[in-house]
């Protein structure tokens, strides 16, 4: 049977309608955000908007305003901040009328975040020349329900403005998320040696880019009981139980929140110091597709592997 063929005029409209789409979607991909570090925007309006709603809260506690007055009006980084943290209107006003005092205690520092801008920005510029294919997102400032510091999306960078209590961390914090937003080959359900490696590694080069890291105690902790840790870390790398390493401890001992966080730093930072082309290596940090491969190639815990 002879194939059928769309007239020519005919087929040279769906061509050039293919060719349109195809360009278009390239070229959104390529400049969803600028390569440019002076593109980058610092959002800090809904931090006033939320103190709007508190003092609408505080002048009567019975009625919720976080909804219309903070929620259904915030930015796109109120809308990131609500899966799993914000969550919706009804659990902020549960979280606000429990820890009012806390969310107060803060108020004045959450005010002064935008001071930061420069410092920050100066981070954007030492991770173009670390790395110039990145991407430099929206950063917004907002204010949650007290469960978390800090996270990112394809849309930006999200930082938790209540829960910082030192001003001067901000541009650290903003680094490592900024470090986020460039890694490639995010995993679901990763083990505890991969999800190390991506927080330890947004850490490092974070510190590389802005000076510092805000895991201050469990840099301070690991490196105090290194080999005890090495030690038991080797036996849990395939686990995808976090306890005692990432998000939680159990207790069991007087160790800190987020070792994990440490162990990924020390990995990667041996990585990078082995390497001839630091550069190259900052993009293969940025991008590892076998990360047990990449523990091996850094030499740290070869001593511990069996």
């Amino acid at each position: 049977m002879k194939p059928f063929q769309l007239p020519a005029a005919m087929l040279k409209y769906c061509l050039t309608l293919l060719l349109v789409a195809l360009t278009g979607t390239v070229a959104y991909s390529q400049t969803a955000f600028s390569n440019n570090p002076d593109s980058a925007v610092f959002l800090t309006k809904d931090i006033d908007n939320f103190w709007k709603a508190f003092d609408l809260f505080k002048k009567d506690t019975t009625v919720n305003p976080f909804g219309s007055a903070y929620i259904d009006i915030g930015s796109a980084g109120v809308k990131g901040f609500i899966p799993d943290r914000i969550k919706n209107a009804e659990n902020l006003y549960k979280v606000v009328r429990k820890r009012s005092s806390d969310y107060e205690k803060v108020r004045t520092t959450t005010l002064q975040m935008k001071e930061k801008e420069k410092q920050c920005r100066s981070a954007f510029y030492a991770l173009k020349y670390w790395y110039p294919p990145a991407q430099y997102p929206p950063v917004y400032f907002v204010i949650g329900a007290y469960n978390s510091g800090g996270t990112f999306n394809e849309e930006g960078l999200f930082i938790g403005a209540e829960k910082q209590t030192d001003i001067s961390n901000i541009p650290f914090i903003v680094a490592h998320e900024l470090i986020h937003f460039q890694q490639k080959n995010w995993m679901e359900n990763p083990t505890l040696l991969q999800q190390s490696i991506v927080e330890g590694s947004a850490d490092f080069l974070g510190e590389l880019i802005s000076g510092a890291t805000t895991n201050k105690t469990a840099i301070d902790y690991g490196n105090r009981n290194e080999d005890k840790l090495c030690r038991e870390f080797v036996t849990r790398i395939d686990s995808t139980n976090y306890i005692d390493w990432l998000y939680d401890v159990s207790r069991k001992d007087d160790r800190p929140n987020d070792l994990g966080y440490w162990m990924g730093y020390k990995i990667t930072q041996q990585y990078f110091m082995k390497a001839a082309d630091k550069k190259q290596a900052v993009r293969e940090i940025l991008d590892i597709k076998d990360y047990k491969a990449f523990l091996a190639q850094s030499g740290y815990l070869k001593d511990y592997i069996k």
